[in-house]
């Protein structure tokens, strides 16, 4: 079975909930001790599909748009002064272009399913508003 839902940042999304946010910088680094340390212009890279009607390339684009709404969660919980913001935040945008690709597919293996992903990430649920991605215009 392909993912559609990356296991480790979901669990970043979960305690974020949980954690002030000098708590979970300090969770994150423990969680993710290489996320500066790495190249980190090929860190996370979304997964890129070529076949709109593939109905196994669909979950592809479906884990790049639940990435991208769990980093945003990710970033809105970091305190402003965190270093690791830029890298994720160009990572999100990323993620977020490969995902909505192919939402608007004619084709059932993605059109099915795929809004929902986009409708968490769009509406931002549960984040707040001002450090979310979607609203600061970075969603070019």
């Amino acid at each position: 079975m392909l993912p559609f839902v990356s296991p480790c940042l979901a669990e970043a999304d979960l305690m974020r909930r949980i954690l002030s946010p000098t708590d979970f910088a300090n969770w994150l680094t423990d969680f993710l001790p290489h996320l500066l340390t790495e190249d980190t212009a090929n860190w996370l890279q979304p997964v890129q599909t070529n076949k709109p009607n593939d109905y196994l390339q669909s979950h592809f684009r479906g884990l790049n748009l639940s990435r991208a709404w769990m980093l945003e969660a990710i970033i809105s919980q970091l305190p402003d002064n965190d270093s690791r913001l830029d890298t994720l935040r160009s990572v999100t945008v990323l993620h977020r272009q490969c995902g909505l690709l192919y939402v608007a597919s004619d084709h059932y293996s993605s059109s099915h399913w795929l809004g929902t992903f986009v409708v968490y990430l769009v509406t931002a649920r549960g984040l707040d508003r001002d450090r979310n991605l979607t609203w600061t215009g970075l969603n070019n």
